[in-house]
């Protein structure tokens, strides 16, 4: 029996399957077996994948049912002890599977090891880097208020909790692993590798750029949490959807605005000023966005955007 199961969820993914196979390929620890669910893809995905020998790698062919159902298909034929999620254009630095596996052998009471994203861009560049927090222990109120681990290919997590917690919620699309993430930390410990190791990559084409999507999503998340979270975390439901509203703009801003984004600056940043508990601490940050989104809204894109990257 393998010890980690990697999980590669893909659909039309020919441009970017191979680096991010070769990215587990390249792994120190090399105790895995990589499991592809290949989700009705029409491009050439599959004759990539069919094309790399190693005798680790599985690929399961079904029709297309969403990334949710597919890392669940992929749990249900994971033989390995550990479970771990690698989105089909996302990467790992080489050391990620053995740093994490040790964390967890180093740390015997918590079930998931999460590191640190570094964003890169479709020519996998690097562009920036994540929020690099480090919390150890029980994470769940942390959590609640946002999603630091980030993305979905990011923690190492013990089958037996992903057994006890159940699968991916399919009635939810781009956020879904944050849901996991916080059923996850409702029930167990979590332990930081406080380096580098996930490099997620921007995609004007990827599902995390459609805003408003994005927001549905999350307010279904936040929405279910608080529904299951303790009385006493619910005064953190402001500080949750103003952390939200924030990270939002920040989305926005990623992606070179455009007047009509601008009006979606300004909901965001009216929904963040009304749900930030300590407002009036922040409004040095509220103006400078109120000035940043008028300029959006009001300019050309071609102009706003010069303004913007002088600022």
């Amino acid at each position: 029996m393998v010890l980690i199961s990697v999980v590669i969820p893909v659909y039309n993914g020919e441009k970017t399957i191979q680096q991010t196979i070769n990215s587990v390929l390249n792994q120190t620890f090399k105790d895995w077996e990589l499991i592809i669910v290949d989700d009705g893809s029409q491009d050439s995905t599959v004759k990539i994948i069919r094309e790399i020998e190693d005798s680790r790698i599985r690929i399961l062919s079904y029709d297309n049912g969403g990334l949710a159902i597919s890392r669940n298909r992929g749990i249900d034929q994971a033989q390995g002890e550990y479970i771990t999620f690698l989105d089909a254009d996302d990467l790992w630095t080489p050391e990620k599977l053995e740093a994490q596996f040790q964390a967890l052998q180093e740390n015997p009471e918590a079930a998931v090891a999460y590191s640190w994203t570094d964003y890169i861009d479709e020519s996998s560049q690097f562009l920036h880097s994540g929020r690099q927090i480090t919390i150890n222990g029980n994470i769940y109120q942390h959590l609640l208020v946002n999603n630091f681990l980030e993305n979905g290919s990011n923690p190492l997590i013990r089958k037996q909790a992903l057994n006890q917690v159940g699968g991916f919620d399919s009635s939810i699309n781009s956020v879904a692993d944050w849901d996991m993430w916080l059923r996850l930390a409702a029930l167990y410990q979590f332990v930081a590798v406080p380096l580098p190791q996930i490099l997620y990559r921007v995609s004007t084409r990827s599902m995390s750029s459609q805003i408003k999507n994005q927001e549905r999503e999350c307010l279904k998340v936040i929405e279910k949490a608080f529904e299951q979270a303790p009385e006493s975390l619910h005064p953190l439901k402001r500080k949750t959807l103003a952390e939200l509203y924030k990270y939002l703009m920040w989305k926005i801003f990623q992606q070179q605005p455009n007047p009509k984004q601008g009006l979606i600056l300004m909901e965001y940043l009216i929904n963040y000023s009304t749900h930030e508990p300590e407002w009036k601490k922040e409004i040095k940050f509220i103006l400078i966005m109120f000035i940043k989104s008028l300029i959006t809204l009001t300019l050309p894109s071609r102009f706003s955007q010069k303004i913007l990257k002088k600022d």
